[in-house]
């Protein structure tokens, strides 16, 4: 197996036991990067000589006598609404196609710390508003599993990069579902932690009481691993919880003998597709099998969640995208007047999704209207919140689809957005609610992954990583690669030489 298709403790252990180098890592990454790119494209920007000259200092640092740290010479890839000083940050669109930040989001000062080297800044649908990967203003990324078919959305390039092998693991954002579907879709695992858990600073927002950083991995250890470099306080976020951060590794035993596992009603209904709730099933009598104690429970004001999200979520972005106005960085349209250039500069920059999602959200919010729709969305979304906590009180753990459907093709669903936001249904009460959650593969549909949710309490991801933890240890879906990067494997395509 090639060294990029080895998870995060693999490569630490043999780094740690110099069986190989941090260069060869990085080396094996470009050349991989090289080789599936020109189908998958998930990168926005490649940093090669920046990875290999991190990955280098590592390696002089451990001929010192220095230790491994926990993500030493991990390449990892960044959704690009996640600043790195230095590195263009899009948010793949052309508002801010040029904009190169000054300064490190607190995720990425702490994965560097952590040992962690940037292999790249990944695609996305523009400023995170898309289920797809089909909304960046550059290109469509493509599912490795098949390129015809989307990655899922919006942290598309971060979930394509690692199942493809072009990462060892990713970081995205998830404000409905963006961390979770793609994780879906690409066959591997996804985390949205607890509002809260993970700074935000240095994360361009979209929707700010939604938005949360999680990591994206091949397994859930090495889930674990980047969870516990990256949570914790931060002074500079005031939406930051000075909640300790516990060592989420200590959770995986693969015992669930006792946890009370609740399977809502409300997620198993119509637009579930058949196989996807069949591949679901299994996985829940599989929890039961293993010693879990497994019940139906109703969390009746789902049905809200979707109309909710889709008036709080636009309504916060028509105020965060106001900034981007062409005054003081980013795209400035050429015009003979004040007014007619910030028109023209928003016109030009900003794509067709969220064009109308900052329409919505303006109107949403707009005298006359505020009680009617914003106001009234919040309180859906107390309701909501509510339920979680009354489940909750019977159970450890709650466990959904993550998707009604497996991946869908490209163009699909690019004319009719409300099939297109359909795509997050199971995955944005999660995010109304604050709660931290877990998408696992779970089985596949004609060749697709599908993936399971777990949900737990606010700040218990550790219940939440024991549950997926023992679920994996009795399966091998998480072991299974996609067809493209199987045939580079046996191929040894791909030198490093062209990427950007």
């Amino acid at each position: 197996m090639s060294l990029c298709d080895l998870t995060a403790r693999e490569l630490h252990r043999r780094l740690a036991a110099g069986e190989i180098s941090a260069a060869e890592v990085a080396r094996a990454c470009l050349e991989r990067i090289d080789a599936v790119e020109p189908e998958v494209r998930a990168f926005i920007t490649v940093t090669g000589e920046r990875l290999l000259a991190e990955a280098e200092r590592i390696d002089a640092a451990r001929r010192d006598g220095e230790a491994l740290q926990p993500l030493g010479g991990l390449p990892v890839a960044i959704k690009d609404n996640i600043v790195a000083r230095g590195v263009a940050t899009t948010c793949a669109s052309r508002i801010l196609e040029n904009f190169v930040p000054p300064y490190d989001a607190t995720v990425v000062e702490r994965l560097a710390a952590a040992g962690a080297c940037l292999a790249g800044k990944t695609n996305m649908d523009e400023f995170a508003m898309g289920s797809s990967c089909e909304n960046s203003a550059f290109f469509p990324t493509r599912n490795p599993w098949d390129p015809k078919r989307v990655p899922g959305g919006s942290s598309g390039g971060s979930a394509a990069a690692v199942a493809a092998g072009e990462a060892v693991f990713a970081l995205g954002s998830d404000t409905g579902g963006s961390i979770r579907q793609p994780a879906a879709f690409c066959g591997i695992v996804g985390m949205k932690p607890t509002y809260g858990r993970v700074s935000r600073y240095g994360l361009v927002a979209f929707a700010s009481s939604l938005d949360q950083i999680g990591p994206l991995t091949r397994d859930v250890t090495d889930c674990a691993l980047v969870l516990n470099a990256i949570c914790g306080h931060d002074p500079r976020d005031n939406t930051s919880a000075p909640e300790p951060v516990p060592d989420f590794t200590d959770s995986l035993t693969g015992e669930v003998r006792g946890l009370r596992v609740g399977v809502p009603r409300e997620y198993f209904g119509e637009g579930i597709d058949p196989e996807v709730k069949g591949a679901v099933g299994a996985a829940i009598d599989l929890f039961a099998e293993l010693g879990a104690q497994v019940d139906e429970c109703s969390l009746p004001h789902t049905e809200y969640a979707l109309a909710a999200y889709y008036l709080i979520a636009p309504a916060e972005a028509s105020s965060n995208l106001a900034r981007y106005d062409g005054v003081r960085y980013g795209h400035r349209a050429a015009a003979g007047d004040f007014v007619t250039m910030y028109k023209k500069t928003r016109q030009e920059g900003f794509g067709p999704e969220v064009r109308r999602r900052i329409m919505l959200g303006t109107y949403a919010l707009s005298a006359g209207y505020y009680d009617a729709y914003y106001k009234k969305a919040s309180q859906a979304r107390t309701l909501i919140r509510r339920d979680f906590e009354q489940a909750f009180e019977r159970f450890d753990v709650l466990v959904t689809p993550t998707s009604p459907v497996t991946a869908f093709k490209l163009g699909e669903r690019a004319a009719d957005p409300l099939a297109m936001y359909l795509a997050d249904v199971c995955t944005i009460p999660v995010n109304l609610a604050g709660l931290p959650a877990v998408s696992i593969p779970c089985g596949f549909q004609e060749g697709l992954p599908v993936g399971l949710q777990i949900i737990g309490r606010a700040f218990d991801e550790r219940t939440v990583l024991r549950a997926a933890y023992a679920f994996e240890q009795h399966t091998d879906f998480h072991r299974r690669r996609p067809p493209l990067a199987r045939a580079v494997m046996t191929s040894g395509k791909g030198l490093w030489g062209v990427v950007r």
